[in-house]
């Protein structure tokens, strides 16, 4: 009864933790998180995962056809030289993307392990998750491209933040925003310790909330817990744990186990988590659940597979056949499936 209720659920669940994640919170205004700055200093916000490739490198040729003064799928068309017959064959004459080819022809590649004729729900969160990543690092070597002014193919602290000058960076302030507090996050991304970054140090700093270097996750888990430590003493508590942490590990939990029942309690998730058992959590302590107090983008891919599985599996088998799939083609192209893929709201990625 319990897993019925929560899947019945899932979707209104789904959109109030988009809204938890993108609107401000009362506690920590929004301008002073992670996500907020970094997406001010280099214009993006939590990007929404893309089941198709496809439909991704439509998006990365619009900017390019653009400046060429052409249309975008004549620019993808250019980078798909090779594959143009094929490339057609996805678009009407009217210069729609032809969802219905296109599951059918990405459906095997997402049925890979092991090969039964159904996707299950590992295999499309591995699928995504690996859309995911690809388009992260995509992003990564174009802004290295453009912050590189030097062309050496890393980036130093000064190509990246200009703004900062030598006095800002030996006064060292911690500020949020400040200069130091800039550079504990570029040191703690500058694996080398030799003052730059390279392209895969870079995509730490650029995307902290998915990085696995232990002092990036605990940067981000202290600026996560200014917003719950309620009286300033670096650390949670109980009470801060479950009024400012303990919903939103519940709801990401449910995606995860499905089951309610298998949810921890807010008394034992706090009692596993406080290993020293002094009553109280610090950042390091919450690392093991990072992902849901400041998901990432594979996160979020993870997550929203979930979302999309459910939403397609007519028969409740916890697997998508390809009748499925196509029966509800529009949860896979939801941005694009009655969408001209020229027009240019289609490439704002507020809309997506």
């Amino acid at each position: 009864m319990a897993k019925v209720v929560a899947f019945t659920l899932l979707t209104i669940i789904f959109i109030i933790i988009i809204f938890i994640l993108l609107a401000p919170n009362k506690k920590q205004n929004q301008a002073q998180t992670i996500e907020g700055l970094i997406s001010r200093r280099i214009g993006r916000r939590l990007e929404m995962p893309v089941f198709d490739p496809l439909v991704t490198r439509i998006e990365r040729s619009s900017s390019h056809a653009k400046e060429a003064n052409t249309t975008t799928l004549e620019a993808v068309k250019e980078e798909e030289e090779e594959e143009d017959a094929m490339f057609e064959e996805y678009f009407s004459q009217e210069r729609r993307l032809n969802t219905t080819m296109r599951i059918k022809f990405l459906f095997p590649l997402l049925d890979a392990a092991p090969r039964d004729g159904f996707v299950s729900l590992k295999e499309l969160q591995t699928w995504m998750m690996q859309q995911t990543e690809d388009n992260m690092g995509y992003r990564t070597a174009n802004e290295l491209e453009l912050q590189d002014k030097d062309k050496d193919g890393v980036i130093t602290f000064h190509e990246f933040l200009p703004q900062f000058s030598k006095q800002d960076i030996e006064k060292n302030e911690k500020g949020h925003g400040e200069a130091g507090w800039w550079m504990e996050q570029f040191k703690n991304s500058d694996f080398d310790h030799n003052g730059s970054l390279d392209i895969e140090e870079f995509n730490n700093f650029l995307h902290p909330e998915d990085s696995r270097n232990g002092d990036i996750q605990r940067w981000v888990l202290k600026e996560r817990m200014t917003g719950m430590d309620t009286n300033g003493d670096g650390k949670l508590e109980y009470k801060e744990f479950v009024d400012n942490a303990y919903e939103m590990c519940k709801e990401f939990a449910k995606f995860e186990m499905e089951e309610d029942e298998n949810v921890p309690t807010a008394q034992l998730l706090f009692a596993e988590l406080d290993r020293d058992k002094d009553r109280f959590l610090v950042a390091d302590e919450l690392r093991p659940i990072l992902h849901y107090l400041q998901p990432g983008e594979m996160s979020y891919a993870k997550y929203y597979s979930t979302f999309l599985c459910h939403e397609a599996d007519d028969d409740k088998d916890g697997k998508l056949s390809l009748e499925e799939m196509l029966h509800h083609e529009d949860v896979f192209y939801k941005a694009v499936h009655h969408e001209d893929l020229d027009d240019e709201d289609y490439f704002d990625h507020d809309e997506l």
